[in-house]
């Protein structure tokens, strides 16, 4: 029992106010929680306001029941989206599309390619066919030039052959006339119209003018038609019956001119 009283005699003295602490703080701790208990409550229950309206009226009506609240708006599910389907059919049926469209413009190409290829082949035949006409026309005036200068010379010849044959009234002052007879080129053509073979229609009379080149036997040597008829086939035709002649009579004198102009017309 001594123990005890020296022990509380050395033992700290009381905190004065320990019971009026924990009382204080007791209470500050409840209103904490009513507080919250408070605060909780209020945020989740909705307040519910009922207002009641008195209407005068000639007769007495009983005033409807309020308004049950409205029920919450659910939110519609909202359906799946789902993924954009390709169309494959018409994915394909446009590239087909593409394909055709392409294969056109290359057809359209091709065909521009050949119509420039033709319009140049036939410009290079237009030239050559005008180089060819040139050189043909130039090689004709050249054996025009030839014979006139033959046909010249065998004039200068004859002239200069002893004894002229010329008639009493001649004027002229070589020692042989130079022409054939009058009746003469009569006799070359009715040697050669009968060889002419000439079945075509033909319109008009045109004429033909051929000269002829002989040996001093009368046999052909050379034959070219001086001015064309127009008639191709008229022209080929009397070359044919000339060529198939082949010897020409003499004059009357026995003479056989060099050159001969004959003119053949096919109705004659």
């Amino acid at each position: 029992m001594q123990t005890i009283t020296e022990r509380l005699e050395f033992a700290p003295p009381a905190t004065p106010g320990l019971l009026r602490a924990l009382l204080l703080a007791l209470l500050a701790h409840g209103l904490l929680l009513a507080a919250l208990t408070w605060g909780v409550q209020w945020k989740r229950d909705a307040q519910q306001l009922s207002v009641d309206a008195e209407l005068w009226a000639a007769v007495p009506q009983e005033a409807a029941p309020p308004l049950p609240p409205p029920e919450p708006v659910k939110p519609a599910p909202q359906a799946a989206v789902e993924p954009p389907m390709v169309d494959i059919a018409m994915e394909r049926e446009q590239q087909r599309q593409q394909q055709k469209k392409l294969a056109q413009e290359r057809q359209l190409e091709k065909l521009r390619l050949e119509k420039i290829q033709q319009e140049q082949r036939r410009q290079a035949q237009l030239q050559a066919n005008q180089l060819k006409q040139t050189q043909e026309k130039k090689k004709a005036e050249q054996d025009a030039k030839r014979l006139e200068a033959l046909r010249q010379q065998n004039l200068q010849r004859m002239t200069g052959m002893a004894g002229a044959s010329g008639a009493a009234t001649a004027s002229g002052n070589a020692q042989k006339a130079a022409g054939p007879s009058a009746s003469y080129a009569g006799r070359i053509r009715a040697r050669i119209k009968p060889n002419i073979v000439f079945t075509d229609e033909i319109r008009g009379n045109p004429a033909a003018e051929v000269e002829v080149r002989t040996a001093p036997d009368g046999t052909i040597v050379n034959r070219t038609v001086t001015h064309s008829s127009g008639v191709p086939e008229w022209d080929q035709a009397v070359l044919r019956a000339i060529d198939k002649t082949q010897v020409l009579p003499r004059d009357v004198d026995g003479s056989m001119p060099p050159a001969l102009l004959l003119v053949f017309r096919p109705k004659d």
